[in-house]
């Protein structure tokens, strides 16, 4: 038997009262996806009323400056398979039933600034089984989102320098040398060296070999000027350069203006055994990965040993690892050999 109407619109009042005074942010839109509720907490929220949006589509116009469907749009028109193209995280709960799930960042117009978003919205139906509504519900996540990155960022920064650390660049490293091995690009990768930084210590304190420090990855950072460039503190007074899809050429020019740009700061050194001022030993090398394995140690090993090689031949000069064989001929035909790879160990000073 029928519900008396009495009942169904005293029922139906109450349904809107009560997600009027919800504390969730909540609207609501009907099948032509027009705003039906939009209550108060959702006003604080956005900063927009509900007489703004109240039977229009522009609800949307809350969350973000160009127009887009938002998720109750998605759940009413049943497309998950749009979910990827609008949200960094998302989940269907269910074909044509449950809803979605999503986390994004909203620019919020009317605030002026940026919140994190988790939303969920989902289908309301009749008897017959006809969609009559879609309820999408709000959480401002920013705060711990905002902790996340932070936490992250410090798993990945040098506190020193403000550079990618040692671990940032092994998961770059990998990351692009299986991207060369796809594409078949070259991925080049440079050292920078600080010369006798120990000396500049010993002479100048530890307070200014952090300030120099601090200096040259300033100057390694400006380099990376692409999406996919990393510069990174490599450990102690050692820095490295990974440059995607670039041969040996280009990069020794990226490793040349990085040494003069150095050289042109003039921090004073001074000390026994070095020049006047603060100068960088850069080891360059760039490869096209093969397919019968190496891995990115090839790499790895091609650039340390071309920074050995700048070393051994009186620093302050840059080294690719296609013309070690050349530059040791250039510099002594006669005296030199190309010597082993030294460890780190054994070259640091």
């Amino acid at each position: 038997m029928a519900k008396p109407r009495k009942n169904v619109d005293l029922a139906d009042s109450y349904a809107v009262r009560l997600m009027q005074h919800l504390v969730v942010p909540t609207f609501v839109i009907d099948p032509k996806r027009r705003v039906v509720i939009w209550n108060r907490a959702c006003e604080r929220l956005t900063g927009v009323d509900a007489s703004e949006v109240i039977g229009t589509n522009r609800h949307w116009q809350a969350f973000y400056e160009t127009r887009r469907p938002c998720l109750a749009d998605l759940v009413a028109l049943d497309r998950p398979e749009q979910l990827p193209e609008y949200y960094s995280e998302y989940a269907a709960r269910g074909h044509n039933g449950l809803g979605f799930s999503a986390e994004n960042w909203c620019v919020m117009p009317k605030l002026g600034n940026q919140l994190y978003l988790a939303i969920d919205a989902g289908p309301i139906h009749d008897e017959a089984g006809n969609l009559i509504a879609v309820v999408e519900t709000l959480r401002d996540l920013t705060d711990q989102k905002r902790a996340e990155m932070s936490l992250k960022e410090l798993a990945t920064k040098d506190g020193l320098t403000g550079l990618s650390n040692r671990r940032a660049f092994d998961q770059m490293l990998m990351s692009e040398w299986a991207r060369a091995q796809r594409t078949q690009k070259p991925l080049a990768l440079l050292f920078v060296d600080v010369d006798h930084f120990k000396l500049f210590n010993d002479r100048h304190g530890h307070q200014s070999g952090d300030e120099c420090l601090r200096a040259v990855a300033a100057v390694v950072n400006r380099h990376a000027v692409r999406p996919l460039d990393l510069a990174s503190r490599y450990g102690g007074e050692e820095f490295a350069l990974i440059l995607p899809d670039m041969d040996c050429d280009a990069a020794c020019t990226v490793a040349e203006e990085i040494r003069s740009a150095v050289m042109a700061l003039q921090i004073a050194h001074g000390a026994t055994g070095a020049g006047d001022h603060v100068s960088l030993s850069v080891g360059v090398a760039s490869l096209i990965p093969g397919g019968a394995g190496g891995g990115p140690d090839r790499l790895l090993g091609a650039a340390d040993e071309a920074l050995y090689v700048a070393k051994r031949l009186g620093r302050n000069r840059v080294i690719c690892a296609e013309r070690v064989l050349a530059e040791f001929a250039r510099a002594d035909r006669g005296s030199h050999r190309l010597p082993a790879v030294a460890s780190r160990r054994s070259r640091r000073c």
